[in-house]
């Protein structure tokens, strides 16, 4: 974890002149030997004790502080209190009743906050910002952004992290996808051509824009579909299951919108894919096989000229 540690290193030495460091970082042994003692986690923790600067909650085999506005009204020895525990700026384990958006192993989109020589500071909704090293980071990032960020523990030093990097993000390849699979995708970044996805959390692919008839946004979470794993290993995604098993879905969606329509649409199968794509939210091929199914159902009439009525 060398190269991880190093920025943190880098940034304590300019601290030297203005502070000691602090001897809790010493004090503290009994996080790596506490397998119960976990930080970037959940802990519903009893109350151990009460002092000026908070409520001290039982924490494997040590505590934990909860500073004073964090602590309940109706707080009580042996009370249970649900907190998120991480480190401080010194490194000691803290209590907070604040939920980030993320713990330990998730992967989360995050606003840039700020900057700085040694990092990338996220927003992620605790006091302490969420620090991405240069070391972690898969390309530039600036304040305002959103990216995806996986959630990451320094084990040596306990420290919470952050990263972007496509290897941690998703370490697997794509060989075991197939066509029509079904996935779960999370939307990783956006390209002129279209949504570039985390498959399953394990692999990379992409949602192309001409295939894709609504506007995503980064950390968006979606049911998708494998449409081809190409010899070089890319991968081409969809939200609607290929084939004709989306047919049903999309011959429903027709009728929804004739019927809100006053059972017509201008619309036809010799119509402009950009039309289409306006009125129905979806490709002129997927159109064409619902309208096929409607019109073999008896459920709408063709009028090439006009449009398409609701039988």
């Amino acid at each position: 974890m060398s190269e991880i540690t190093k920025p943190w290193k880098l940034a304590e030495k300019s601290l030297k002149n203005k502070q000691k460091q602090s001897s809790s970082r010493q004090s503290h042994t009994f996080l790596a030997e506490d397998p119960e003692a976990a930080v970037g986690q959940f802990h519903n923790l009893p109350v151990k004790n009460l002092s000026d600067y908070g409520a001290y909650l039982s924490f494997g085999q040590d505590r934990v502080l909860l500073p004073n506005k964090y602590v309940p009204k109706d707080i009580s020895l042996g009370k249970k209190i649900r907190v998120f525990i991480y480190t401080d700026s010194e490194d000691r384990p803290v209590a907070t009743t604040r939920k980030p958006a993320g713990v330990v192993g998730e992967i989360v989109a995050l606003k840039v906050k700020d900057t700085a020589a040694f990092g990338i500071f996220m927003d992620w909704g605790l006091e302490k910002d969420l620090l991405v090293p240069r070391s972690e980071q898969q390309g530039r990032m600036e304040p305002g952004e959103t990216h995806l960020v996986k959630i990451c523990l320094d084990k040596s030093s306990h420290r919470i992290y952050g990263s972007t990097l496509m290897a941690k993000l998703c370490p697997a390849d794509p060989s075991r996808l197939a066509y029509g699979m079904a996935v779960n995708l999370v939307i990783h970044s956006i390209t002129p051509i279209g949504y570039i996805a985390l498959i399953n959390h394990s692999s990379v692919g992409m949602l192309y824009k001409n295939e894709t008839f609504e506007d995503l946004s980064i950390g968006d979470r979606y049911r998708g579909y494998v449409l081809q794993v190409r010899e070089d290993g890319k991968v081409d995604l969809t939200l609607k299951q290929p084939g004709y098993a989306s047919v049903e879905g999309s011959a429903l969606k027709i009728l929804e919108i004739l019927e809100a329509s006053d059972g017509f649409s201008p619309c036809h199968d010799k119509s402009r894919p950009e039309d289409i794509q306006t009125e129905f939210s979806m490709s002129k091929k997927e159109f064409k096989r619902a309208l096929g199914s409607l019109y073999k159902q008896g459920r709408i009439t063709l009028h090439k000229a006009e449009g398409i009525r609701l039988k």
